[in-house]
């Protein structure tokens, strides 16, 4: 398929609505008559599986996809197409309790339900509780608005300088490519745009070009960061499009992607697509992890993929109450991710986006689950902890304070095990 941009076409996000076709068996001969050769005395064909299927992803679409086989589940544009996004898809796969059929009944508007099978295969079917069913099937609580909470709380849309492009901090921005996610997680920042009723594809060339010519003009401009929705839901000749006029700006020295697909549709990197990202580096890309569950032997061969592709992997997780909110199982996390070459980066309090109070918990337990990390765990498996300033603020990094004061000359400082060490600093006016 070529490049819509480069045809003349009005919109080169539009891939959702093409025509598809059934992708053929995947085959490979060890041997290949040559025309005038003679035909050896018999051809072995042997089926060649790209991509790892875990035995619970197997066993889920045996039983919820019949027919299906690993050709069609590890191809990530049918994963696409056969999202759950119904009442009717949710129920023929969960049991649903009264909260989430009622919820799920009442929506209207942005961020519709949105599960890829499989990550799906990762939930519990009959558990309302289990961690990643709650945080991507509605409840009643989402239709409460708390104290603070806005539709835009970061002030994202103050700060947009074109279409698209949010201009916040002097030296970098954030480009929006695209409204669509594979799946939409109820807590979203942006659930005020993505997934917008009539269509996901709500970025336009247009859009694109008045970014890309805001940024020539921007000579401060060095770092862009890719995001949306998720940049890797755009097919590869898009993507490598936009990567390749954005390389062509000599002042951007580096480009991040933003993206959860290499958790919930890891299946997305193909190998033709590391191919494409090496292309533009320097390029890092951060990913965003939420549970110990999510640790597959799909999402290590998506990591493995990119990490091999030079791509520096950093993750973004959200702080969220009767998901993650423990210690244990954000260690847990923090060591799968070190072991799958992931660099735990930043743990975000959750923003305060209209109807998000029922996933918040209170800042305190972000900096007891950094206290149970740091000392007790290698640096590198100890995240950022950040809450984004409500009205555009910006990160501001929280830790716990180990100052316990100044004994004259000496800095009285407090380690990990609550211990009080003394610290020559007689110049100094901390902890006076």
């Amino acid at each position: 398929m070529g490049l819509p941009i480069a045809r003349g076409a009005s919109n080169p996000l539009r891939s959702g609505n093409q025509t598809r076709r059934k992708a053929p068996p995947i085959l490979v001969t060890d041997s290949v008559p040559q025309a005038d050769a003679t035909p050896p005395k018999e051809t072995v064909r042997k089926p060649v599986q790209l991509f790892p299927t875990g035995a619970q992803s197997r066993a889920f679409y045996r039983r919820f996809y019949p027919g299906t086989g690993p050709a069609e589940w590890n191809d990530w544009r049918w994963q696409m197409r056969t999202r759950i996004r119904t009442l009717d898809d949710l129920g023929r796969v969960f049991r649903l309790s009264a909260d989430e059929h009622a919820a799920v009944s009442n929506h209207q508007g942005s961020l519709p339900v949105g599960i890829t099978p499989y990550y799906a295969s990762l939930m519990g079917l009959k558990d309302a509780a289990e961690p990643l069913r709650r945080t991507h099937i509605m409840v009643g609580g989402e239709y409460l608005r708390g104290p603070g909470e806005e539709d835009d709380p970061l002030g994202e849309d103050h700060d947009t300088a074109v279409p698209g492009l949010v201009h916040r901090y002097p030296d970098r921005v954030l480009f929006l490519v695209t409204g669509t996610c594979s799946t939409y997680c109820r807590y979203c920042t942006r659930s005020r745009m993505v997934g917008n009723p009539g269509g996901e594809y709500g970025f336009s060339t247009r859009q694109w070009e008045q970014a890309l010519a805001y940024l020539e003009a921007h000579t401060e401009v060095r770092d862009v960061l890719l995001s949306g929705g998720d940049p890797l839901t755009l097919g590869d000749d898009k993507l490598d499009w936009l990567l390749g006029r954005l390389r062509q700006i000599k002042h951007i020295e580096f480009l991040r992607i933003g993206t959860k697909m290499p958790v919930v549709l890891p299946q997305r990197i193909t190998k033709s697509l590391t191919r494409l990202l090496r292309k533009h580096h320097p390029l890092w890309m951060s990913l965003h992890f939420t549970h110990p569950v999510e640790l597959t032997p799909e999402v290590a061969e998506s990591c493995a993929r990119l990490a091999d592709a030079g791509i520096p992997l950093g993750s973004q997780t959200v702080l969220l109450k009767g998901v993650n909110d423990d210690a244990g199982v954000m260690t847990q996390l923090m060591h799968g991710l070190l072991k799958n070459r992931v660099k735990p980066y930043y743990l975000y309090q959750c923003d305060p986006i209209r109807g998000s109070a029922h996933f918040r918990t209170p800042v305190e337990k972000g900096l007891e689950i950094i206290r149970a990390l740091r000392g007790h765990t290698t640096g590198y498996a100890t995240p950022i902890f950040c809450i984004d300033a409500p009205g555009g603020g910006g990160k501001i990094q929280l830790a716990p304070d180990p100052v316990a004061g100044r004994d004259g000359d000496f800095l009285l400082l407090r380690n990990f095990e609550g211990k009080v060490y003394r610290y020559p600093d007689p110049d100094g006016a901390l902890g006076r």
